[in-house]
């Protein structure tokens, strides 16, 4: 399934896989997003998979979210890669 992402206000749903492939979608649309909105939330629940590229691009989110003092939350089960990532980056 292709990449989906639709939004109200500052709530988006990613719907699909988010690889390599689809990540220039992803960039697009969460490119500067913290200019523009303080504070971000993200589903993850219907993402299918996610490979290490998509799991990098969230991870800038998260970084940009806390050099620019903004608040971002992943919600949802969608992807143990994920998980798995910031689950690592606490212990480290």
């Amino acid at each position: 399934m292709d990449l989906q992402i639709t939004n109200c206000n500052n709530f988006f749903k990613i719907k699909g896989v988010l690889n390599k492939t689809s990540i220039d979608l992803f960039q697009n649309k969460f490119n500067d997003i913290f200019d523009k909105v303080d504070d971000l939330t993200i589903s993850i629940k219907d993402i299918e998979s996610m490979d290490k590229v998509g799991v990098s691009a969230i991870a800038r989110l998260h970084e940009e979210a806390l050099m620019k003092n903004k608040r971002f939350s992943i919600i949802g089960y969608g992807c143990k890669e994920l998980y798995d990532h910031f689950k690592t980056s606490t212990a480290a």
